[in-house]
């Protein structure tokens, strides 16, 4: 179907993927996994996960290969690629607009509460960010990569880790350091509101100005809006953009609180999103872990982690590649 792999689309830490066709005619993308390091495992977990998934707002599995050694997922194509490519703009294509950005941002957020409260079984998807969202053709989102979720009784309220899990940027605090909470459902919640971050552009805008580089941009925003005064961020002129971005921009301050018993659920999230931009609070500014107040948690798609213990009992953290 993809004639000898000729039409490649991407390559990442996972493997490759590649363009292929149905006998039907429809076009598929065909993930050609790599060797995995335990035993298959992502691949088991990616077609566990995807095959009792049925949303609008998450991929869907075609089909996937276990012959010997070789292992392949088969999925719809979605023509106009990852999130990623447009709000940092790689392939130099035309800006999004703010309305497109932010029916983007409400089609993940329903993606998610769906995975989180809409299932038979509740699932932790654990990679939330650009890269993993990707856009048909009339730029409707799917949220792809089920690599790294986890499944887990609807009832239960943590889950146990023996390793964290996600993307430099997107994770969130508590699977680093346990001491700040529980990993639960909401670590996807703090990876969206980051996400959100990405899109209105606001730790690059913050990287542009000099004489506030040294904040951790979390707090510069608060200071902004607790002043009343408007974020300035690339082309936003009329009123109504400027209510996307503000709404964008509070949600997603409720999104990253440091402790996950602050973040909302995915419910009330979707809720503050299609909700009037009035009427939304601005969380309280955040306590941060002693040591950390400064500390910028920059994003990078191509950068995964893992957790590991060093002989001593301590914590470190092994970078690893995960495009």
């Amino acid at each position: 179907m993809t004639k000898n792999f000729e039409d490649k689309l991407g390559q990442g830490g996972f493997g490759s993927v590649y363009k292929g066709k149905l006998r039907s005619g429809h076009l598929v993308a065909v993930k050609l996994l790599g060797k995995s390091g335990a035993n298959g495992q992502d691949f088991i977990n990616e077609i566990a996960t995807i095959g009792r998934i049925h949303h609008v707002n998450v991929v869907e599995l075609v089909g996937y290969c276990a012959e010997r050694s070789k292992r392949a997922l088969i999925f719809y194509y979605m023509p106009n690629g990852s999130l990623d490519k447009h709000i940092f703009n790689r392939e130099k294509t035309s800006p999004m607009d703010w309305e497109m950005k932010f029916k983007i941002a409400v089609g993940v957020a329903r993606g998610i509460k769906y995975l989180h409260h809409g299932c038979d079984i509740q699932i932790l998807h654990f990679d939330i960010k650009p890269h993993n969202i990707l856009l048909d053709d009339n730029f409707v989102p799917k949220i792809s990569d089920f690599g790294l979720a986890k499944l887990c009784a609807t009832n239960k309220e943590a889950v146990t880790l023996t390793a964290a899990r996600g993307t430099i940027g997107y994770v969130a605090p508590e699977l680093i350091n346990r001491s700040i909470g529980r990993v639960s459902y909401k670590a996807d919640v703090y990876s969206f509101g980051m996400l959100l971050m990405e899109m209105v552009s606001l730790n690059k805008h913050l990287a542009r100005n000099n004489d506030e580089s040294s904040k951790y941009f979390p707090n510069w925003i608060y200071d902004h809006l607790n002043q009343g005064r408007d974020i300035d961020v690339e082309n936003v002129d009329e009123n109504d953009n400027r209510n996307i971005v503000r709404k964008m921009t509070i949600v997603a301050l409720w999104c990253i609180q440091m402790s996950p018993d602050n973040r909302p659920s995915m419910n009330k999230v979707v809720d503050m999103l299609e909700g009037d931009v009035e009427h939304l609070q601005i969380p309280n500014y955040p306590a941060y872990v002693a040591g950390n107040e400064e500390g910028r948690w920059t994003s990078d798609s191509n950068a995964s982690i893992s957790l590991l213990h060093d002989d001593n009992g301590s914590s470190i953290i092994n970078i690893i590649s995960d495009a």
